[in-house]
């Protein structure tokens, strides 16, 4: 294997070709002639991190006993001796280097990293530039974001980064990384950040800047600096094909999000988020028309949770929200991110699109956590209740001394759109597995190369609502077809349930 020579800190030529030139306005901004200097002043505050975990073993090395035959000489010794070594292995642990980094936040020996970094450890050990370590406990950590916040005690005050402020970063903007790629040590590696906002299925948070600076495996936790020598993201994630080294497309959790996720670590050792109660889906382009907007933009409202802040109003099913709390809300993942920053004890306000008219709603957020105690299937089915009548002669679902099952009505087939509707029944409850929660109108056939086949839509689906209107025959679906086409719409929004509950809005070109 051939080793490349590598520098310490990379060195861009002042003359550099054009490519690596930044032009603003009528002036020629070349990259930085050196970043020596702001490396040795940041270095110290970044840190290794290693851990333990308890393994059981059998042995030291792993091998076991040797079968010997009966009566075999020095049976007894051999017996003792492999015995010995298995009951000494199995409460053993054995020291996994993890590969990661960290760095000093403060100067009392507050670090954070990531995460995955420090999973599962039984004991974290935090290695420092000069060559000192010490012991770390775990404050506390958050998987959506993949942070960890950790504490030190040291002798005396550590040198520590600060926070600067993410969203002044351009693509384009210079930044350095330090970390301990493949448990090599402190090492510096310079890039731009390539893109904003990236999204890569992570987390429900997922707001990554992308860098071209080289990071590898052991550079997670690992700080992301601006030219200033301020940490403007965390380093957790690389995109390589091959499952090897860098290729030059890095991921960092930016410090919009994760200042204030390490803000709450520190204070009660666990993130306190907003939580709004809704459900929401994207707004595309074939919705815009009947949401009366400009382009798709916004989170679209498509259900309300009951017992949640807004149960009760003022947010409603098939509101477009475009600010919360004084930020834009450009597309849908959006709103999820800024709703959890939020402060949750004081009144807040949304701007929303309804009926085409733009309002300023006020709302007060409650804890999430009281949400995520609830399934994923309760919380469904409570949605749903939100969108019509338990029960189809209306009475209360929550009393059955009073509830009466109303006889079967026969099947009545209407074509719609294209599609063959049924009221439900109980019959056809039980045959396309709805759950009792669930009403509206049976969609029975869809027929192959339609647009509502197009959109998703099939058989075995429940039309709940048509235009923010509940229906509960195949008559309520044509007439609000019909009043659709004499106001000029050309889709139809339909609010749809699956087999399993869950709610979607479809836009289903009505000709």
């Amino acid at each position: 294997m051939t080793l490349l020579p590598a520098m310490v800190a990379p060195v861009l030529a002042q003359e550099t070709s054009p490519a690596a030139q930044q032009t603003t306005g009528n002036k020629t901004q070349h990259g930085p002639e050196s970043v020596s200097e702001l490396a040795e002043s940041i270095m110290d505050a970044v840190v290794n991190i290693s851990i333990t975990q308890n393994t059981k073993a059998e042995g030291d090395d792993g091998v076991p006993t040797p079968t010997l035959p009966k009566d075999a000489p020095f049976q007894d010794l051999f017996e003792d001796y492999f015995k010995n070594r298995s009951d000494q292995g199995a409460n053993t642990s054995r020291k996994v280097s993890s590969l990661g980094s960290g760095f000093v936040i403060d100067p009392a020996g507050y670090i954070v990293t990531n995460n995955h970094v420090i999973e599962g450890a039984s004991e974290i050990v935090v290695n420092f530039a000069n060559g000192s370590k010490l012991t770390a406990k775990l404050i506390g950590t958050d998987t959506k974001t993949d942070i960890a916040l950790l504490k030190v005690e040291p002798k005396k005050p550590l040198k520590a980064a600060v926070f600067g402020d993410s969203r002044k970063m351009r693509i384009g903007d210079w930044v350095m990384a330090i970390g301990n790629p493949f448990g090599l040590g402190g090492s510096v590696s310079v890039g731009i950040v390539s893109a904003r906002n990236r999204n890569l299925n992570a987390g429900p948070y997922d707001n990554f800047l992308q860098t071209d600076a080289a990071i590898n495996r052991g550079n997670s936790g690992g700080p992301l600096f601006n030219m200033y020598g301020e940490v403007i993201g965390i380093n957790t994630a690389i995109y390589s094909p091959s499952g090897g080294g860098s290729v030059g497309i890095g991921f960092a959790v930016p410090t919009e999000l994760a200042a204030h996720v390490v803000g709450q670590l520190r204070e009660f050792g666990v993130v306190r988020r907003g939580w709004l109660g809704v459900r929401i889906q994207p707004v595309t382009e074939d919705m815009i028309g009947g949401l009366k907007l400009d382009a798709p933009r916004g989170a679209l409202i498509s259900g309300i949770v009951k017992g949640g802040p807004v149960e009760k109003g003022p947010i409603l099913s098939g509101d477009v929200v475009l600010k919360f709390d004084g930020e834009d809300i450009t597309e849908m993942r959006d709103l999820p991110r800024i709703v959890a920053e939020s402060p949750i004890d004081k009144p807040l306000d949304v701007v929303v699109i309804r009926n085409g008219q733009q309002m300023v709603l006020k709302v007060q957020l409650a804890r999430q956590v009281e949400e995520e105690k609830k399934s994923d299937a309760e919380k469904l089915a409570e949605q749903l209740d939100n969108n019509g009548p338990a029960n189809p002669d209306g009475t209360d679902p929550a009393n059955p001394d009073t509830k009466q099952e109303p006889a079967d009505k026969p099947v009545t087939a209407a074509e719609t759109m294209g599609l063959t509707l049924s009221p439900l029944t109980a019959e056809n409850r039980k045959q396309f597995s709805i759950p009792e929660s669930v009403e509206g109108v049976l969609i029975l056939d869809v027929p192959a190369n339609s647009a509502a086949r197009e959109k998703g839509i099939q058989k075995g689906d429940v039309i709940v609502e048509i235009a923010q209107s509940f229906v509960e025959s195949p008559e309520d679906v044509a007439d609000k077809i019909a009043e659709l086409k004499k106001d000029d719409r050309r889709n139809a929004y339909l609010m749809i349930a699956n087999q399993k509950g869950e709610l979607r809005l479809v836009a289903v070109p009505i000709d």
